[in-house]
């Protein structure tokens, strides 16, 4: 089974490592790293080191589009990207010696309707050669959360699995189209169901209530708590073990690509929980997304503590 990621609004991260920031004061940075990104495209990088060969699509500007291409001749993964005039966003990631992550996120290309049709067009030609679509990120000015929702509801209409990992409008307009995953923090949970969540059985109905919507999979993430998922089997809870944080950048997106992986390569819930569990505990402990050592990977997935909860 083939796999499409979608990324309407990629960026070049601007990915700062210090131990401290003071607002308002120059700071001296240790590292700093510019790279291509984007969710979508992060899902299929951590895609491509698990052996799969994702195609990628959604907008990039044509005048800076260089280490995009470079980065997806390195990692094999197959360009369906609609080019527009104009450069690609910068985003700036700042990254403490806390672990904590301060994002300075532009806005993005202006995508005119023609520019949303030509993509439509684009992912039509492509619909014969993928059965998994990631849509993944946030939308571009000039796309409307109600066209989010009306491509997902027509690929998974036409038997596509949709991924959706998403947040604000896009992730309340997306699930409208009922894809088969999405996967909120606790916060973006709440703002589904207008209401705050606690731990407990509180989380749990909010993701039932979500489910009973035509969701069949709701995974919540909850940082060094691990991650809740609900399946149409089950309620399935991992726990991860206490790791070094050296970045929290493409945490979210590795473990996306986790189940996608799993999804496709047909693994069970409890390896499907555990492999998307390592990759995101991986992702944390350095500067970037990707396996940089499978054993360290394995040894991951074998620290991840998987049950079945009875709820």
């Amino acid at each position: 089974m083939s796999i499409l990621t979608l990324t309407l609004n990629p960026a070049l991260d601007l990915t700062v490592s210090l131990d401290q920031l003071t607002a308002g004061s120059v700071n001296l940075a240790r590292e700093g790293h510019l790279g291509a990104a984007g969710k979508g495209i992060n899902v299929a990088r951590v895609l491509s080191d698990l052996g799969h060969a994702p195609k990628v699509s959604g907008f990039l500007g044509l005048d800076n589009d260089a280490a995009f291409r470079a980065l997806f001749n390195q990692h094999g993964i197959d360009d369906a990207f609609v080019r527009l005039a104009g450069n690609t966003r910068v985003n700036v990631k700042v990254s403490e010696a806390s672990g904590r992550v301060t994002d300075i996120n532009l806005p993005g290309l202006q995508v005119s309707d023609t520019e949303w049709n030509r993509l439509l067009a684009r992912l039509e030609s492509l619909a014969s050669g993928f059965d998994t679509l990631v849509v993944a990120g946030s939308l571009p000015p000039g796309v409307r959360p109600q066209q989010l929702e009306g491509m997902i509801e027509m690929w998974r209409e036409r038997g596509k699995q949709v991924l959706l990992d998403a947040s604000g409008g896009a992730l309340k307009a997306g699930i409208k189209g009922l894809p088969s995953l999405i996967k909120p923090n606790i916060d973006e949970l709440a703002g589904l169901v207008g209401r705050p969540v606690s731990e407990g059985m509180d989380l749990v109905a909010c993701a039932r209530e979500i489910q009973a919507q035509g969701i069949a999979h709701v995974v919540v993430s909850a940082g060094e708590d691990g991650v809740h998922w609900f399946s149409p089997t089950g309620y399935w809870r991992a726990r991860v073990p206490t790791v070094k944080v050296v970045s929290t950048v493409g945490a979210g997106d590795s473990l996306v690509a986790g189940f996608c992986a799993g999804f496709v390569e047909g693994l069970s819930e409890e390896d499907t929980l555990r492999l998307a569990c390592a990759l995101s505990v991986m992702a944390v402990t350095q500067v970037g997304v990707g396996i940089r050592n499978q054993k360290e990977l394995h040894d991951y997935q074998r620290a991840i503590m998987v049950e079945r909860v009875a709820a």
